[in-house]
């Protein structure tokens, strides 16, 4: 079943760039993000994964190591994240 999780990180879009280079390839299981700033120019992170195993591997094995890589000093804590089960999807369709 797909999980949504929906980050919210104290860094900038900028230290972002840093930890999605050094990421290299996609993490399995993801199937979307979107990347943005809230009214309050909080960093928002939002991914579409297969499953919420897929995700959890994810965060465990490979966000922290990488965050304190690419940040090193600069990091300021990890990402808060929330996890949508998802009950209902759509999914437009690309105009030929």
């Amino acid at each position: 079943m797909e999980w949504i999780t929906v980050g919210i990180a104290p860094f900038r879009i900028d230290q972002y760039d840093k930890v999605l280079a050094e990421l290299g390839e996609e993490p399995a299981g993801l199937q979307a993000r979107y990347v943005g700033t809230d009214g309050d120019g909080k960093l928002r992170i939002v991914g579409v994964w297969e499953s919420k195993e897929h995700a959890d591997r994810f965060y465990a094995d490979r966000l922290g190591p990488v965050l304190a890589k690419a940040l090193g000093s600069e990091s300021v804590g990890s990402p808060e994240a929330i996890g949508i089960d998802v009950a209902h999807s759509y999914v437009r369709e690309p105009v030929a």
